[in-house]
Order: C-alpha cells, then sequence, then structure tokens
C-alpha cells in the first residue's frame, strides 16, 4: 500500500517544491539572458551577476563560462603595445648599425635627433590624452635610442676616444638623464629604474679604463652600492627601490669578497689596514640600510654588517700575530661584537648583529672540534697493543690522528667560547624588552652549551700542552670527577623529575670522559687498575647519591661495566689466556644477581642485571677458543640463572635461560669429549627430566609443555642430530628419524607444542640429511633452466593463492597456539 502523508504535511511539501522550482526557473532566465549578451557582443565579459545556486534535489552547480581562448583587451593591448615597441627596438639596431654608412653626417644626425627627440616626446603627449599603456609601452623604445644615440656619438664625434672611458662618461650621463625624465614625466614606471641600472656602471668602467688594483675596483662598487642603498630606502616607487636594492646587494657583496681576498691574504698588519677598511665601509653601508630597512631586510643587513666589521678588524689581527692563533684573532672581535647589542639599535637589526657573532663563534669552535675527536678517539689505537707501556707524553698515546703541534689555540677558542655562553646564561635576566635580549628558554641551553665547551677545553689541553701521559689521565679523572659531583647535585628530588639541561650535559660528559680516560690507560697495566677502580668508585657513589630512577640505572650500568674490564685485567695480570680468564669475569655476573636481589627488580635492579649478562656473554665468548673451559662457562652462567630464577618475578625467563644454558654446556662438553654416542650420556638424563614432566603435567594439567618436556627432548635430540649428521651409517639417522616421528606424533595426538615442534624439527633436518646426497644427483641431471622454471611457476602458484595461503598460516599459528 501507498504511504499518503496527512493534508498538512503534504500542503507543506507542495510548497517547499514550488520555492525550488521558482529559484531554479529564475537562474536559468538569468543565465539565458547572459548567454544572449555574449552572442552579441562576440566578447567574454564577466557576467555582471552573481550565479545563485538553489539548495534542494533539484538545485545543479552552474558556472558561467565564456569563449576561454579570448584574453581580456587589457591583456591583449600590452601585448600588442610591447610587440611594436620591440619592432621599433629592432628596427632602429638595424638602421643604427646596418644602414649607418650609407647616408652623410647630416642625414644621419638628423635622422638619429629626429626619431629620439620624437620617441621621448611620445610619452608626454600620450600621458597627456591618458593613455598611460600606451605611453608606457613608447618609452622603452626611447630609452633605447638614446643608447644608441650614444654609440653613434661615439662612432661619429668621438672615434679615438677610449671605449671604457666614453661608457663610463655615457652611462653617467644616461643615468642622469632619465632621472631626470622620468621625473618630469612622473606616472612613467621605466625611466627611473632603468636610470639606476644604468648608475651602476660609471664607476666601476671607470676603474676598468684606468686600470685600478683590486681594492679601488672594491671602492668603486662600495660607493656605489651605498648610492643604491640609498635610493632603495628613499626612493620613489616600488620598482625603483626594488632595482636599487638588487643592485646594492650585488655590488655591496662584490666589493666585501674583494676586501675579504685582500684581507685574509696579506702578508702583514699594513697590508691588511686597506682591504680592512673597505670591509668597514661596507659595514657602515650594511648598517645604515638596517636602521631604516624592514625586518627580515634588517636582520639580513644587521648580519651582514657584523660580518664585514669581525673580517676588516680580524684581519689586521690575524697578520699580526702566528698563523695557528689567527682564528683566536676572529674570534676575540666576534666577542667584542657582541658588546654593540648595549648600543640603542633597531631591535632586528640588533638580532643580525648577535646572528654574526654566534656565526662567527660558532666557526671557531667547528675548528676547534677535530682535537677534542682526537682527544676521546685517538687512545683507541691503544687497543692493538694492551699494557706496551706508558709513553712519554700524552700526545704518543694519543696517534696521529690530527698534528698537534698546529692546534695549541684549540683550548683558547672552546674556553672563550665557553666563557661566552657562561656570561648568555647570566645576561639572559635582561628586562624582555631590552633590544636583542634572549628569551628565558636560553638560559638552560647557554649554561648546558657552556659546560660541554668548557669540558672539551680541559680535556684537549694536555694535549695541546704536550704534558706527561700519567698527568693527563688524572686531569682526564679529576674533570669525570667533577662532573659526576655536578651532575649528582643537579638531580631534582623526585625519581621521576624531567632533568636540566645543565645536568644532561654533564652527565653526557662525564660518560664520554670515563670512555676516554677508560681508553687512554690501556697504555700501561697499573694505570688501567687505578683508572678504572677509581671509576668503579665515582659511578658507585653516583648511583647511591643518585635519586633519579632513569640517572641511577646508567650509573649503575656504568660501574658493573667498569667491574667487568678489572676483571678481564685480573685474568691478563695472572698470565692467563682469554679463555681462561673467563671463569674470573663470572664474578661480576654474580654480584650482579645479588644486588639484582638486594634491589628487588625495578628499572635500576633491571639494568644492573642486565649489564651482569653482558658481563656473561663477554666471559662466552672469551671462552669460545677452547671447548672444556667453554662448557664451563656455560654451566656457571646456567647457574647464575638458576639462582636468578629462585626470585618470582625472574623465574619465567631466568628459567628457560638457564636450562638452555645447561643443555648447550652439556652439548659442549660431550663435544669436547670426543664423545660418539652421546645417547648413552644424554638419555639417562632426558628419561628422569620426561618423567618429571609427566609427574608435573598430572599436577598441572595447564603447565606447558615446553616447561615440562622441553629441556628433557631437547637434551638428547639436538646432540643426537649432530651426530647423525657427521656420521656416514645409516642406522643413527633412521633410529633418530623414528623416535622423532614418534614425538611428533605423539605431539600432535596429545596437542603438546613442545613435542610436535622439536620432533619435527629433528625429523625434517633428518630427512634432509639423507636425502642431500639424491638431490644433489638429480639437480645435477637437470637442465640448467629446469630449477628457474620450477621456482617461477612456484612463484606464480603462491601468488595465485597468496590469500589462502595466508589463511593457511594463520589458522596454523592458531592451532600452534591453542596447544600447550
Amino acid at each position: 500500500m501507498e504511504h499518503l502523508p496527512p493534508p498538512a504535511e503534504e500542503l507543506a511539501l507542495l510548497d517547499r517544491e514550488l520555492v525550488r522550482l521558482d529559484a531554479r526557473r529564475v537562474q536559468l532566465l538569468n543565465r539565458r539572458a547572459w548567454l544572449l549578451s555574449v552572442l552579441q557582443q562576440q566578447a567574454a565579459p564577466v557576467p555582471p551577476f552573481p550565479v545563485r545556486h538553489a539548495t534542494g534535489p533539484y538545485a545543479a552547480p552552474l558556472r558561467p563560462r565564456g569563449p576561454g581562448s579570448a584574453a581580456p583587451p587589457r591583456s591583449a593591448q600590452n601585448v600588442l603595445l610591447s610587440l611594436g615597441g620591440l619592432l621599433l627596438i629592432i628596427a632602429a639596431i638595424a638602421f643604427t648599425l646596418v644602414s649607418w654608412g650609407a647616408m652623410g653626417i647630416g642625414g644621419r644626425s638628423a635622422v638619429l635627433a629626429v626619431v629620439t627627440i620624437g620617441a621621448l616626446a611620445a610619452p608626454a603627449v600620450l600621458l597627456g590624452r591618458k593613455l598611460s599603456a600606451t605611453a608606457e609601452a613608447l618609452a622603452w623604445p626611447a630609452l633605447v635610442l638614446t643608447v644608441l644615440d650614444a654609440y653613434a656619438l661615439h662612432a661619429v664625434a668621438a672615434p679615438d676616444t677610449d671605449g671604457l672611458v666614453f661608457a663610463a662618461v655615457a652611462s653617467a650621463t644616461l643615468a642622469l638623464g632619465w632621472t631626470v625624465y622620468g621625473l618630469a614625466l612622473g606616472t612613467l614606471k621605466l625611466p627611473l629604474p632603468a636610470a639606476v641600472v644604468a648608475g651602476q656602471l660609471p664607476l666601476v668602467l671607470w676603474a676598468w679604463a684606468a686600470g685600478a688594483p683590486a681594492l679601488v675596483f672594491g671602492w668603486a662598487l662600495m660607493v656605489t652600492a651605498a648610492a643604491d642603498a640609498a635610493v632603495a630606502l628613499w626612493g620613489k616607487g616600488l620598482g625603483v627601490r626594488i632595482v636599487a636594492g638588487a643592485g646594492a646587494a650585488v655590488t655591496g657583496l662584490i666589493a666585501l669578497l674583494l676586501g675579504l681576498t685582500k684581507s685574509v691574504t696579506a702578508d702583514g698588519p699594513l697590508s691588511a689596514v686597506a682591504p680592512g677598511c673597505l670591509l668597514l665601509a661596507g659595514a657602515a653601508v650594511a648598517l645604515c640600510g638596517a636602521w631604516w630597512a624592514r625586518r627580515e631586510l634588517a636582520w639580513i643587513a644587521g648580519a651582514l654588517s657584523g660580518l664585514a666589521a669581525v673580517a676588516a678588524v680580524g684581519g689586521v689581527l690575524r697578520a699580526a700575530v702566528v698563523q695557528d692563533w689567527s682564528v683566536v684573532a676572529y674570534l676575540v672581535c666576534g666577542v667584542l661584537l657582541l658588546t654593540a647589542l648595549r648600543a640603542p639599535l633597531p631591535r632586528h637589526t640588533a638580532r643580525g648583529v648577535l646572528a654574526a657573532a654566534g656565526a662567527v663563534i660558532a666557526g671557531a669552535v667547528l675548528w676547534a672540534v677535530p682535537p677534542v675527536g682526537a682527544a676521546l678517539l685517538g687512545p683507541l689505537s691503544l687497543l692493538t697493543d694492551v699494557w706496551a707501556g706508558a709513553p712519554g707524553g700524552v700526545r704518543a698515546a694519543l696517534g696521529a690522528s690530527v698534528p698537534w703541534s698546529g692546534v695549541p689555540a684549540s683550548p683558547v677558542v672552546l674556553a672563550v667560547a665557553a666563557a661566552v655562553l657562561g656570561t648568555a646564561h647570566r645576561w639572559a635576566k635582561v628586562p624582555v624588552g631590552a633590544p636583542g635580549a634572549p628569551g628565558a628558554g636560553w638560559r638552560g641551553g647557554a649554561a648546558a652549551g657552556g659546560l660541554c665547551l668548557g669540558w672539551a677545553a680541559l680535556l684537549v689541553l694536555p694535549a695541546s700542552l704536550d704534558l706527561g701521559y700519567v698527568v693527563a689521565v688524572v686531569a682526564q679523572m679529576v674533570l669525570v670527577a667533577a662532573l659526576l659531583l655536578v651532575a649528582v647535585r643537579g638531580l631534582p628530588g623526585a625519581p621521576s623529575a624531567p632533568l636540566s639541561g645543565v645536568t644532561v650535559a654533564a652527565l653526557v660528559c662525564a660518560l664520554a670522559g670515563a670512555a676516554g680516560a677508560g681508553v687512554l690507560s690501556l697504555a700501561a697495566e697499573a694505570v688501567t687498575y687505578a683508572v678504572f677502580g677509581a671509576l668503579l668508585v665515582l659511578f658507585t657513589g653516583a648511583a647511591v647519591r643518585s635519586g633519579v630512577t632513569a640517572v641511577r640505572a646508567v650509573f649503575a650500568c656504568a660501574a658493573v661495566l667498569c667491574g667487568i674490564v678489572l676483571a678481564c685485567a685480573v685474568g691478563a695480570s695472572l698470565g692467563l689466556a682469554a679463555y681462561e680468564g673467563a671463569p674470573i669475569v663470572l664474578a661480576v655476573p654474580a654480584v650482579t644477581v645479588l644486588l639484582g636481589t638486594r634491589l628487588r627488580g625495578g628499572p635500576v635492579g633491571t639494568s644492573v642485571e642486565l649489564a651482569g649478562a653482558f658481563g656473561g656473554l663477554v666471559a662466552v665468548l672469551m671462552a669460545v677458543p677452547d671447548a672444556p673451559f667453554l662448557a664451563l662457562v656455560l654451566a656457571l652462567c646456567g647457574v647464575l640463572a638458576a639462582g636468578t630464577a629462585l626470585r618470582p618475578e625472574r623465574r619465567k625467563v631466568a628459567g628457560y635461560l638457564s636450562v638452555g644454558l645447561f643443555v648447550a654446556a652439556t652439548w659442549v662438553r660431550l663435544a669436547a669429549s670426543g664423545v660418539s654416542a652421546p645417547e648413552a650420556y644424554t638419555l639417562p638424563v632426558t628419561v628422569p627430566a620426561l618423567v618429571v614432566g609427566v609427574l608435573r603435567r598430572r599436577r598441572d594439567p595447564e603447565a606447558s609443555s615446553w616447561t615440562a618436556y622441553g629441556a628433557g627432548l631437547a637434551a638428547t635430540l639436538v646432540p643426537s642430530l649432530f651426530a647423525a649428521w657427521a656420521d656416514p651409517d645409516w642406522l643413527r639417522p633412521l633410529l633418530l628419524g623414528v623416535a622423532a616421528l614418534v614425538i611428533t606424533l605423539a605431539g600432535a595426538r596429545f596437542r603438546l607444542q613442545a613435542l610436535l615442534l622439536l620432533g619435527g624439527a629433528v625429523l625434517a633436518l633428518d630427512a634432509l640429511h639423507e636425502l642431500a646426497p639424491y638431490v644433489v644427483q638429480v639437480a645435477g641431471a637437470l637442465p640448467r633452466w629446469l630449477p628457474p622454471a620450477l621456482a617461477g611457476v612456484l612463484l606464480l602458484v603462491v601468488g595465485a593463492t597468496y590469500e589462502q595461503r595466508l589463511r593457511d598460516a594463520r589458522r596454523l599459528k592458531d592451532a600452534l597456539g591453542r596447544m600447550r
């Protein structure tokens, strides 16, 4: 049955539909009227009415479109005027260069004079009739004609005059004439920018004509840049200012580059004064421009002014000092530049000057960084010759990674930079309204940076002075102790509170310095014990005093690592081989196990136990060359893991680990003893283990099959598998395969994951061993193209049934996950 609404509701629906139809009708009528007007005018004006879209189901988005290929009238006019002016210029050039010789002197002068006067007068007449576009189009051919007049004047009236001199005079005259012409007409946009362009040439051409040296060229460019800057700041019209600003940037930068080149290549202070004056003049021009420029331009001009001033004064100081200290000369100028911030400069200009000073200081610090890296990483060369004897000087222990004789100024540079950051840390208290004053967020960064740079200066100081080896080691240890003290005192009281920048910097520098001092101490045995013993005490004390959990964990791990190194050193001092000293190293993991029990887990206890586990790994790697010692070390590690498993929170992970270590120790011991029948030793262990597993499962049906049967099965299956692979006979592989098949079927029957996976893996590897010779024979008899073809077919099949294979894999994963 069809649903009919009540009369009142139906009446409301009809009224709304009629309103939509009326709106649509009005829209279509407006569209029709506009299309008729387009057809009548044969043009594409923008419709003078807004297109209003109706709402509802009858609304359609209509956008009035005209013939899109037609261009607006103003654009077409500009194109026609530009093409006309270009044709006139081409004709004038062709007349001047080609047809000039066919006329007499009077005719030539008359033609050029008439054409030029007419071209210059036409824009004025057109402006009077308010034809500005046409006047603008005729103005630039007129300006080009004046250039041709200058060329003609040189060719006729002054052919013997030097071309560069005449070009300099002509460009100055043209610049002046175009300026007067542009100011007289007023509304024309082209003459004044053209005058600015012409004004770039007179001084440069004059210097070129005179054969002047580079500095004179620089002064010519600098004077031009100053004039351009004045025009850019106070010139008439946006186009004039843009052209003048671009000219000032180009000419000023070229002049500064010339001055900088002469400054850095000067032989003495007196010869560096002249380029310094040029650079100072450039700094003054840039500073004056920055004073009245806008924000971004003021910042750039202020930075350029500061860099030019540093280059000027620093160039003179550089020529007066030894070459190795030349960076210090520029650094001092950069530091002195910071005092300019107290001057009443505009804010953005002051920020630019501050950026210039920061760039100078940062460049000096980058120059001083390589010696710091050499001081930290240079001792790594001692790892190939440990305890060869203490060298006479610290430079011998650091290697020849950098020319130490050429970097005596590195500590000075780093110390000055650290002092600047320290001063900035205190200066950040200046009120925010002060010009160029940094915000409060700078304080932490400045303090952290100053601490890092001060540490780097003290770190590289012994090498730069070539102090004795012992003195250098003691200095580094004192530095590490001081940094640890700063880090511990700067820690907050809450265990999870955030760290300050100074604390993080002190912590990182202390760890890096400790690593460098530890590696440096490997040159002598006594120094090694002294350094790592002191580091062990320092890190242990810092861990005890620290209240922040993360920092305490870091210090505890560092102390454990120092203990591992000391344990390795004890074995080496006793004259033991590396594998013989492995059991001594396990003393450190044993202590960490006890500490883990004392700390009752937590982040710190976990970190200590992981560091101890790393010590156990080091011991295992040391014992690898000798199988009996490897079995012993694995067994001892198993004992430590079993001791850790006594704690409830570590029982699961440590329990599995201890079982695996004991089984691995058994296998290694059997292999080391040359046992050809490992089953005689493994079955007496496997059978009781399986019985215990059965009893465990009866008491706790939810217990995992890996816990109940995994260790017992692996104790026999894995050694038997290795023996079967090395056995040329067929009986052992057959018996192993039958046993593995039985275990696999039992796992499938009783849904036990450990039996299914262990038995299946051993069965597959055993079958692979037995079938490998036949597979090799078959592969050798097949054509060479067949294996790639089979591989391609396999990939096609897998790709075609990819989704099905994924579903099968998920089902298999779910089935294995449901097993115990």
